[in-house]
């Protein structure tokens, strides 16, 4: 039986599925079900990427950490033919680093010659947080974002099978091998 979210509540609420049923379903969820607006217009929609890995980055342009754009486009030019995509997600979270809007984000990634899909700015802590944060929070809740640039590799799978911290450059050794270990892979289902 296929059922949405709110059918599924639906049945919880009239004592029709246990408890145990509706939590093994949101259980399955995978970072699939969640997309952003896209920067500059459009969707950026997780989903596109099934069965590859995705390497979701919150993203400032006034960071120390900003220069991290080389070694991101750098990564997703060496790998995207494989499979890997990496995401950007502005984020104002941390020391107020992404003040602007579209048009500032954009000039920044100009400058940095980012090809791979950026999205509008975004929430990435707390409550109010965007969906996807929210659920990689209940995945990894001891590995959130400390600050700007933390990564989370997205897996085939559609899970987080790794989070790395701001200060782990994208061309670390860390995340160059968690990277090789999706692309050889099988996807699974």
């Amino acid at each position: 039986m296929t059922v949405d979210r709110r059918g599924l509540l639906g049945l919880l609420a009239l004592g029709l599925l246990p408890a145990q049923a509706l939590a093994q379903e949101f259980s399955r969820m995978t970072a699939y079900a969640f997309s952003f607006a896209g920067l500059n217009g459009g969707e950026v929609r997780l989903v596109d990427y099934a069965g590859k890995p995705v390497l979701v980055v919150n993203t400032a342009s006034f960071c120390g950490y900003t220069n991290q754009y080389t070694a991101l486009e750098a990564l997703y030019e060496r790998y995207r033919d494989r499979g890997l995509t990496v995401i950007g997600v502005p984020s104002n979270d941390f020391g107020g680093q992404e003040p602007g809007g579209a048009p500032e984000i954009t000039a920044t990634v100009e400058s940095f010659k980012v090809q791979f899909p950026m999205t509008e700015k975004s929430v990435v802590k707390g409550p109010s947080a965007h969906r996807f944060y929210r659920w990689a929070a209940s995945e990894r809740p001891k590995e959130t974002p400390a600050w700007n640039f933390h990564k989370f590799l997205i897996g085939r799978d559609g899970h987080i099978v790794a989070a790395f911290a701001s200060n782990v450059a994208p061309d670390d050794p860390q995340i160059i091998a968690a990277i090789e270990r999706e692309l050889a892979e099988p996807a699974s289902n």
